[in-house]
């Protein structure tokens, strides 16, 4: 009876779990969202700014090749330094704990969003070139530490719900970003550095309301040694006293580990041990980057005025797509623990394949065929919906799930590194190939996302409902670690968890 009074209480959502995973997202993952597409409605005139100010300083305005260069660098230094913020996650987790990190991230979106606000009244474009750089660090970090926050937070049967919540917060941040970007609310001459600074806010209430909430019990055990505080935390988050048979799990995990000690990233990338755990989440990141998606946002505003959407109308189309990515990943949330990681990213990576393909053809056949510019605008649709449903939010959810403590803050640094380089390399190459390729450009995408179909139906397991213990053993068999001597191996074949039965 005590055993299935155990199982029922597993599900609850208590309240200080719940705040909790709303805090950390909004206070993080927002942002990042929200200064993915903050920029877009009023770079014209940001531009028209950097060029007025370079003409104040020595009464000659930029040359046209200049200012394209220079918004270049001030649109992809958020991804490079979201690549900076990423290798700055083991240390900086390992140090402060998990939500330690989050709280010290707020560093990195106060600062910014007061040099961006106040950057038009400095006449300083540069200030706006560095806050990109140090907004990008802080969605580096928080795009890595919210989802192993949450992850360790969350008891096993609602990890997965819990672990796309932060992909729900950036598509809700990028949509806000569309709304706020509206002509006649902020993009406009007045209004655009207060749509830059807003992004301050969510990191000032977090500030203020995440001290109260509790740290990872995995950090308070077995990082700090600290049962007591662990004991404690899992109190507040489970809202019953007896904890112990979940605290006994995370010291089993523990002492599977402990062969393996610390394991920074070039251990990680050596240990065999590991191997299959980090090639899916290279192939998982780089897949869900290089699979086209900011490409298909780039490119929707030329695909909506090709199908006859007015100029002065596209903005509200733009806010329609944003509104439909958040809506997929809400339904992510809701069936990623009922129909699992695996048949999310099959179908999520699948549906982006066939949408790039019909794309190219409704692109390559638009002149000739009165029709096809609406055949297009349902491309972009079904691949934002395929996207929002496995890519956008499952590869960081895994991170959490196929590594255990000690090999974690590694994965998601080499996890996040991979992100951002082909975040940042989509950003930079993009143009050049849609001049070279023109409508053919998304067969590039099409082939990418079959690959990471083809990758994931032969290699990632499914991990719903299964402790890290569980889904470590999974591994170690198609690692072929059981002769390896032990002090090379994160974990020996352990015996299957008790604690979930």
């Amino acid at each position: 009876m005590e055993q299935q009074d155990a199982v029922r209480r597993e599900g609850r959502l208590t309240p200080v779990l719940a705040l909790a995973t709303l805090i950390a997202a909004f206070g993080s993952s927002f942002q990042y969202g929200y200064n993915v597409a903050a920029i877009n409605s009023p770079a014209k005139l940001m531009k028209a700014f950097y060029n007025e100010t370079y003409y104040d300083r020595i009464s000659e305005y930029i040359s046209e090749f200049s200012l394209t260069l220079l918004w270049s660098v001030s649109v992809s230094m958020f991804p490079f330094g979201g690549f900076l913020g990423s290798l700055m996650v083991g240390p900086l987790v390992n140090k402060l704990g998990r939500k330690g990190t989050l709280l010290f991230n707020n560093i990195f979106s106060i600062v910014p969003a007061i040099l961006m606000g106040c950057s038009e009244v400095a006449r300083s474009f540069e200030m706006i070139i560095v806050a990109r750089l140090l907004v990008g660090i802080c969605a580096g970090l928080s795009s890595n530490v919210v989802p192993m926050y949450l992850g360790e937070l969350a008891p096993k049967n609602l990890r997965g719900a819990l672990g796309v919540v932060p992909q729900l917060f950036i598509t809700v941040g990028i949509l806000a970003a569309q709304i706020l970007g509206l002509r006649s609310l902020l993009a406009n001459e007045k209004g655009w550095p207060i749509l830059l600074g807003v992004t301050g806010i969510p990191a000032a209430l977090q500030l203020l309301l995440l001290p109260f909430f509790p740290e990872s019990p995995r950090y308070l055990l077995i990082q700090k040694k600290d049962e007591a505080a662990a004991k404690n935390a899992l109190r507040e988050l489970r809202g019953w006293d007896d904890v112990d048979a979940e605290t006994q799990e995370i010291w089993e995990e523990d002492r599977a580990e402990k062969a393996a000690g610390f394991i920074s990233v070039l251990k990680l990338l050596s240990m065999r041990s590991l191997r299959w755990q980090v090639i899916s989440i290279v192939v998982l990141m780089g897949g869900q980057q290089l699979s086209g998606v900011n490409a298909i946002y780039y490119y929707a505003d030329q695909i909506y005025l090709s199908a006859g959407v007015r100029a002065q109308d596209v903005q509200y189309v733009t806010a329609g797509t944003g509104a439909v990515n958040v809506l997929m990943t809400v339904c992510a949330v809701s069936v990623v623990d009922l129909l699992g990681r695996r048949a999310l990213l099959l179908l999520g990576f699948s549906t982006c394949g066939t949408a790039c393909c019909a794309l190219t053809a409704a692109l390559a056949l638009q002149d000739t065929i009165s029709w096809m510019p609406y055949v297009s605008i349902a491309c972009v649709i079904s691949y934002v919906i395929g996207h929002a449903l496995g890519p956008s939010p499952i590869p960081s959810l895994l991170v959490t799930e196929i590594f255990l403590q000690s090999s974690r803050p590694a994965a998601y640094m080499v996890g996040g590194s991979v992100h951002w380089l082909s975040n940042f390399t989509v950003g930079l190459i993009f143009p050049f190939i849609q001049v070279g390729l023109g409508a053919y450009s998304f067969i590039i995408f099409a082939v990418i996302c079959v690959l990471t179909t083809i990758y994931t139906f032969l290699v990632v397991p499914e991990t719903k409902s299964k402790t890290f213990i569980e889904i470590n053993q999974i591994f170690t068999k198609m690692n072929k670690v059981s002769e390896v001597h032990p002090e090379k191996e994160e974990l020996k074949d352990f015996p299957p968890s008790t604690a979930g039965q």
